[in-house]
């Protein structure tokens, strides 16, 4: 089902972007949806020159902009925003932007919550865990944002059997595969649901 409008999508992004730009490359073929802004709090933030090389707007924001003031939101409602999209974003999400934004913020974590998850844990801090608590599986969950670190609503999951061989480093891989396999059809998914 295809909106007369383009849905217009930011992504918040904290490091690399490797995420944010599987995102960005899938949506610029769709014709429904717009990846309208990247946001960082990190200024050094690979992810920003991946969004400028693809001529998405980016903006870096403090803490207090973001945790403190309304300034975030009032930019993103006036640039015509209606999902958001966490992708390797490390802060906790503020009780006004979930209300601003209620059941359009979705995040991806690299382990199969409840496991795992939590702040603290992102990345390799995950992947370790996994493998020192000799973990039979893991893989990605995909979930709706709410005022509590990786508690809100799941809205997709697929795992994969750690293997003894496994390592923190091997597990990362699989880890990053899935997520670009599946992020962007999820996310796609999420929003036409919407429509």
């Amino acid at each position: 089902m295809q909106a007369s409008k383009p849905i217009k999508v930011a992504i918040f992004a904290s490091g690399s972007g490797t995420n944010a730009q599987r995102i960005i490359d899938y949506f610029k073929e769709k014709e429904g949806v717009e990846i309208a802004l990247l946001l960082s709090n990190n200024p050094d933030a690979y992810a920003l020159k991946r969004a400028e090389a693809a001529s998405v707007p980016t903006r870096v924001f403090t803490k207090a902009e973001f945790k403190d003031s309304d300034i975030i939101i009032d930019e993103l409602k006036a640039a015509g925003i209606s999902w958001i999209i966490l992708a390797g974003f490390l802060w906790l999400v503020p009780k006004n932007l979930i209300h601003a934004f209620p059941n359009t913020i979705l995040n991806i974590h690299p382990a199969l919550l409840p496991n795992f998850g939590g702040k603290g844990m992102y990345g390799m801090f995950v992947h370790k865990a996994v493998i020192e608590t000799g973990a039979k599986e893991t893989g990605i969950t995909i979930h709706k944002v709410n005022e509590e670190y990786d508690k809100g609503e799941v809205v997709f999951q697929v795992r994969f059997d750690v293997l003894s061989t496994d390592t923190p480093e091997t597990v990362a891989e699989k880890i990053h595969a899935l997520e670009y396999a599946h992020f962007p059809l999820v996310i796609e998914e999420q929003i036409n649901k919407s429509l």
